[in-house]
């Protein structure tokens, strides 16, 4: 069985719904982005309990079809692009239809209506996250970024950037590292 959960995107969210499933003594597998895997089922007060104790946390447990595609489709578009190598794939629509088993359209619309923005939108903001994280953590650049997340061009992945954190990915990450730094130099002062 899986449970859809909406709001879990980062390790620290995975960590609270890992320490709610303990504490309640369900048994679980993998816990991913929007997502975790359990053996069995839930009985109905099992599943009351953690939905309001994850509410504590800002998390929601979805309990529509809708809600349950949203998260589909939300973590097969992480998937294709945090699993990117840079080699030709093929479109994200035909991709989602593909994975998901249904129509771009149907699948863009759902989107739509349970978060407000468009799958397209979606995409933009997901790799430019997943470009910031690249940008911050690995020492590669702008033009391996642009070919890793498949952007037509580096102007295009800079424009985009910019856009969406008001920075060029060069000036954000010289701003990270000095504000890392004085981070730093706080900590060896105390």
């Amino acid at each position: 069985m899986k449970l859809y959960i909406k709001y879990m995107v980062g390790l620290p969210c995975r960590e609270r719904v890992k320490e709610e499933l303990e504490r309640l003594r369900i048994p679980f597998g993998i816990i991913d982005i929007g997502v975790v895997e359990l053996p069995d089922d839930l009985s109905l007060k099992q599943r009351e309990k953690l939905k309001n104790n994850l509410l504590s946390y800002g998390l929601k447990l979805y309990s529509t079809n809708k809600g349950i595609l949203f998260e589909k489709i939300k973590a097969a578009i992480l998937e294709m692009i945090s699993y990117s190598d840079g080699q030709p794939v093929m479109s994200f629509s035909i991709y989602l239809s593909s994975r998901l088993g249904y129509d771009y359209t149907y699948l863009a619309n759902i989107f739509s209506e349970v978060s407000g923005i468009s799958i397209q939108q979606y995409i933009i903001l997901s790799k430019i996250e997943r470009a910031k994280e690249l940008v911050l953590t690995e020492d590669i650049s702008i033009s391996e970024i642009d070919y890793q997340l498949h952007y037509s061009s580096v102007a295009h992945l800079s424009g985009q950037f910019k856009k969406v954190t008001g920075l060029s990915p060069s000036g954000f990450k010289l701003i990270r590292q000095q504000e890392e730094n004085l981070v730093k130099n706080k900590r060896e002062k105390d």
